[in-house]
């Protein structure tokens, strides 16, 4: 048990990384709207084809009424989650805060919930097995990535300083250690329909991130042919990584 959950705290360190990285150069250099929607794009296919690849066919694989049952009612209960969860935080934005320096505490403390959710899900897919796990994390390290990139751009429309958005944007990120080796403690004992049930929450929690989330927030910018091909690109890399690894 100690060695899995060493193993989820060294891989969550790496969406950690891409969000200090994102913020980083987001306050240097801020993206276009078009860059930002591609990176969207791109992290959407990529969650997308881990759920389609790795997850599903671990949910689905057990073709038994009870396993049916649990993933049905993991299903509900990770969409319930999700939409609780955007009932709660709101559509929060840095707008009201614009110009005027003040921290959107509102705005933050959403972005801080979504990345706790996953920091969990990260503990999830290596409940699955260490492949699904590791595919996961990289998944939601390009997702965070674009998040990193999305946050210091609104922190900065605050008129936040360069040192204390990048910083703002580092505490965030270390929920999602927080996250992930709760999710490993939890679910290192679980029996089989137990794990049913939370795999079956977390592929629901991982779709509606994609369709209600990523794709929304990147179809705010005007399609492209390009950046519709980067949703495919994302998912047909990370399909031939899930078929090679």
């Amino acid at each position: 048990m100690i060695d899995t959950i060493l193993n989820v705290l060294v891989y969550a360190l790496l969406p950690v990384a891409a969000t200090i990285l994102g913020a980083t150069v987001a306050v240097f250099r801020p993206p276009g709207p078009g860059l930002r929607s591609m990176a969207q794009h791109f992290a959407a296919g990529v969650v997308f084809s881990v759920v389609a690849v790795e997850l599903l066919p671990d949910v689905v694989k057990a073709h038994t009424r009870v396993a049916a049952f649990d993933a049905v009612i993991g299903f509900a209960l990770g969409v319930g989650a999700m939409l609780l969860l955007r009932s709660l935080t709101g559509e929060v934005s840095a707008e009201q805060a614009s110009g005027t320096g003040k921290l959107p505490t509102s705005m933050l403390a959403a972005i801080g919930i979504d990345i706790l959710t996953d920091g969990f899900l990260i503990g999830v897919g290596f409940a699955a097995g260490a492949k699904e796990g590791k595919l996961l994390t990289l998944a939601l390290t390009i997702e965070l990535l674009s998040l990193g990139l999305a946050t210091a751009v609104a922190l900065s429309e605050t008129g936040m300083s360069r040192a204390k958005n990048i910083l703002t944007n580092a505490a965030l990120a270390s929920l999602i250690v927080v996250g992930a080796l709760v999710g490993a403690v939890l679910l290192s004992r679980l029996s089989a329909n137990v794990l049913e049930v939370v795999l079956s929450f977390g592929l629901a929690a991982l779709l509606f991130l994609v369709t209600e989330e990523l794709l929304v927030e990147a179809h705010e910018v005007p399609e492209t042919p390009l950046t519709t091909a980067t949703f495919f690109a994302g998912f047909l890399i990370f399909m031939v990584l899930g078929m090679l690894g």
